[in-house]
């Protein structure tokens, strides 16, 4: 059978399109989309990935309208969160150890929940 091999893009709808994407470089280092095909987008570090849909009903997300979260991988959690709440941006950090790593949570300017996963 023929599998996919990674994700090639995540696409969502946005109030300001260019303020967000912006937003995004700015404190989590996610490139902007390339204006040219001469220009490399984005690359990710190999490492797991879960694709996991949820029930429609779940308070996982945040608000109940809410759709989608982005799970971002990084290397140190601490280090990360330190840099966010230095540059004003609210984050909360799981005091709970887990088996498969440690976790945080922020939003982005327009409310869409993001988690951050430090992976043992």
């Amino acid at each position: 059978m023929e599998k996919v091999t990674g994700i090639g893009g995540f696409f969502f709808k946005s109030e300001d399109p260019e303020t967000l994407a912006n937003w995004y470089e700015q404190h989590l280092g996610v490139n902007l989309v390339p204006k040219s095909y001469g220009e490399t987008p984005w690359t990710q570090d190999a490492g797991p990935t879960v694709f996991a849909p949820f029930a429609k009903d779940t308070t996982y997300f945040g608000r109940d309208s809410q759709r989608w979260m982005i799970n971002f991988r990084v290397t140190d959690l601490g280090k990360m969160v330190a840099q966010l709440q230095s540059q004003g941006i609210d984050v909360t950090v799981d005091p709970e150890a887990y088996p498969n790593g440690s976790f945080a949570r922020l939003y982005d300017p327009e409310g869409n929940p993001i988690e951050l996963w430090q992976p043992n």
